[in-house]
């Protein structure tokens, strides 16, 4: 079955149909309940289904939730567990607690919405960290270049009890943000399709030179001048008409970004680099968490830590199995479907470029901004607390074996 049929064939105008009968966070949380074929016919059951179970009573909080650009059909390539914790919080509030999700930029964009959530204009906002960094500056302390081996080090940290104190109270107390869960991933350079007739790459010289976008995390575009990547700030939503006009030779991001964005048809090689976070987190305004009685606050955490969960198995089967982000590669992932070849580049090679860009071999890069960063935190240098906590398991541990963990318990 290939990734559309597993998609389904449900056209805009047939889901803004259903929608217009039975709510687009309804109809948009019943269509992410499928994992197969789904029809016109069984999207309208699944949806009535939902909006009956929904507002069977009325809720005390309706929660608006800014989801940038993701919808049904997307969250099932990135599983970022958007639409899943929705679903778990209504469940687990038995409707005290309604989300209304607004995704496809309706609402708020990959950079906007960190903004629109501190101001109040949305309750409850999914994006990249990255692109959020330009509205919440903190959130650059997850972009120190190769600070985490591993998307194995990425949720060992999430789950770290340690993250309370070096990642989401900073993050309240500056910005305002409750930091919720994350999909985990690591960033390479997506080449457009002026690599399409050149052989592999195997080396990070083979890239120097390169024009490549970069988000709106600084520290990222310490580590891309470290390497001689050259970048070039360009909004997310602008980065697929970059790289189909040539204007820039590559991007920065990660592998089911790719997919999930429709760029793969304009991706000729995906560059493992593997270089600092892929983060698509999801966070709640402090204030309007702050304004829920304590059991709807245990509720959100609960929901919080299940997504978390969900997430760290989902993405890594839809890496292999949707995306194609795996060697070899599966017949009928998006990347098979649009040519989209791995560059996994070697140990040694990733060591040159940690040695070439990281805080360990290149102190200096970096010191003005982990300075701020530590000043901000509370003292502690987070570089290396952070460092420690992710090699406090083994480099070859898989990613879906790290131990879940409540990080807001001792």
């Amino acid at each position: 079955m290939s990734i559309g049929d597993k998609l389904g064939k449900i056209s805009r105008r047939d889901l803004f149909k259903v929608a217009g009968q039975y709510g687009m966070s309804s109809t948009l949380m019943a269509a992410g309940t499928f994992g197969g074929a789904m029809s016109l016919a069984s999207l309208a059951s699944a949806a009535e289904s939902t909006y009956e179970r929904r507002f069977n009573k009325e809720a005390k909080h309706t929660l608006k939730f800014g989801a940038a650009g993701f919808n049904a059909r997307n969250l099932l390539i990135e599983r970022a567990g958007a639409l899943e914790f929705a679903r778990d919080l209504e469940a687990r509030t038995d409707g005290e607690i309604r989300i209304e999700f607004i995704g496809d930029n309706q609402i708020c964009g990959q950079v906007s919405c960190v903004e629109k959530c501190q101001q109040g204009i949305v309750d409850i906002y999914a994006a990249s960290t990255q692109n959020s960094a330009g509205g919440a500056p903190y959130l650059n302390v997850l972009d120190y270049a190769y600070m985490f081996r591993s998307r194995a080090d990425q949720y060992h940290f999430l789950y770290h009890p340690k993250s309370m104190a070096l990642l989401r109270e900073p993050y309240e107390r500056r910005h305002g943000l409750k930091f919720l869960f994350s999909h985990a991933e690591l960033r390479g350079i997506q080449m457009g399709l002026a690599w399409e007739d050149k052989p592999t790459i195997t080396s990070v010289e083979e890239m120097f030179g390169t024009k490549n976008r970069v988000t709106g995390t600084q520290l990222g575009r310490i580590a891309m001048e470290a390497l001689n990547l050259n970048p070039v700030p360009v909004a997310w939503e602008e980065t697929l008409d970059g790289l189909k006009q040539g204007l820039i030779d590559g991007a920065e991001t990660w592998a089911s970004a790719v997919a999930y964005a429709n760029m793969s048809p304009v991706v000729s090689q995906s560059v493992d680099l593997k270089f600092f976070c892929g983060t698509e987190h999801t966070a709640m305004n402090a204030g309007v968490f702050d304004s829920l009685s304590g059991e709807l606050q245990d509720a959100v955490l609960e929901s919080s830590y299940w997504a978390q969960t969900h997430v760290q198995a989902a993405n890594e089967a839809a890496l292999v199995k949707t995306v194609g982000h795996s060697d070899p590669q599966l017949p009928g992932t998006i990347f098979a479907q649009n040519n989209v070849r791995n560059a996994f580049l070697s140990d040694a090679e990733i060591k040159k470029a940690e040695e070439m860009c990281s805080p360990e071999f290149q102190p200096q890069l970096w010191t003005e901004w982990r300075d701020r960063l530590n000043g901000w935190q509370g003292g502690a240098d987070t570089y290396q607390e952070i460092y420690d906590i992710a090699r406090e398991i083994e480099a070859d541990t898989l990613p879906e074996n790290v131990e879940p963990r409540r990080w807001w318990r001792t």
